[in-house]
C-alpha cells in the first residue's frame, strides 16, 4: 500500500484483549510507520519500581522514580515496533512477569505518572508517522489525531482469543477464568478515576467479534487511504 503523503498520527483505543497491538503493528508496517503500545510504558515503570523496592502505592515515590529514569523507545521487529528502554535496558521480557501484571494497575492509576507518560507519548507523535494504542490515546493523549479508531469485540470472543493465544504458547489456560478476568478488567477500566476507558465521539468504531485481525487492519487502511 502506498503511504499517505503526510505523516499521520493514528490513535487506537479499545478494551483489553481486542487485538489492538496485532492490528496496530500490521497497519504501521503497511504504512511504513512506527507502532507503540503505550501500556508497556506503565508496565516498564512498574517493573522498575518493584526492582528498586519502591512501593507502587506511594504515588509521590513512583513519580520521582519515573522522572529520574532515562526513557527511550527504540525500533525493533523489523523497525516497526517501538520498544521501551529505561536507563538503557530493554524490558520487553521483564514487563510480562506476573508480579508486574499484579501491580501495574496501581501505577497506571497514578495521576503524576499519567501526566509524565502522556508528555512522552505526545513527543513520540510530534512528527507523525506513528500508530499508537492505549486506553486513553484517542480521548486524552491525541484527541486531535488524524485518525481515531475504537476497536471492540464481545467479552466472550476476547476471552477465546486469549485462550487460544495461551494454548498456542504452551501455557495453561482456563477459558472461564479468562472470561471472568476480562469482565473485571473492563469494569476497572470503565470506573477508573483518571482517564477511564471511553469511546471518542468522532472515533471510527470497528467491532471485530466476527472479523480476523487482518480484516480489521485492512478496513482501517482503506479508510486511511480514502481520506488521507
Amino acid at each position: 500500500m502506498k503511504a499517505p503523503q503526510t505523516c499521520l498520527v493514528i490513535a487506537m483505543d479499545g478494551p483489553a484483549g481486542v487485538g489492538k497491538s496485532t492490528v496496530g503493528q500490521y497497519v504501521a508496517k503497511r504504512l511504513g510507520y512506527h507502532f507503540i503500545n503505550t501500556g508497556e510504558m506503565f508496565r516498564a515503570l512498574t517493573w522498575k519500581a518493584l526492582e528498586e523496592g519502591v512501593d507502587v502505592n506511594d504515588q509521590a515515590a513512583v513519580v520521582r522514580l519515573a522522572k529520574a529514569l532515562k526513557w527511550e523507545f527504540r525500533p525493533t521487529e523489523g523497525g516497526v515496533t517501538l520498544k521501551t528502554f529505561i536507563d538503557g535496558q530493554g524490558v520487553t521480557v521483564q514487563i510480562r512477569e506476573e508480579r508486574v501484571s499484579a501491580n501495574s494497575s496501581a501505577v497506571a492509576a497514578n495521576p503524576g505518572v499519567r501526566r509524565l507518560l502522556c508528555r512522552l507519548q505526545r513527543r513520540l507523535g510530534r512528527r507523525g508517522g506513528i500508530v499508537m494504542e492505549g486506553r486513553d490515546i484517542t480521548t486524552h493523549v491525541f484527541p486531535d489525531a488524524d485518525f481515531k479508531f475504537y476497536l471492540d469485540a464481545s467479552a466472550e470472543e476476547r476471552a477465546r482469543r486469549r485462550y487460544r493465544q495461551l494454548k498456542a504458547s504452551g501455557l495453561p489456560a482456563d477459558l472461564s477464568k479468562i472470561h471472568a478476568a476480562i469482565l473485571q478488567r473492563d469494569l476497572n477500566d470503565l470506573k477508573r478515576k483518571i482517564n477511564p476507558l471511553s469511546q471518542a465521539a468522532d472515533a471510527v468504531v470497528i467491532d471485530s467479534t466476527h472479523l480476523s485481525m487482518r480484516q480489521v487492519a485492512e478496513r482501517m487502511l482503506r479508510l486511511i487511504r480514502a481520506k488521507a
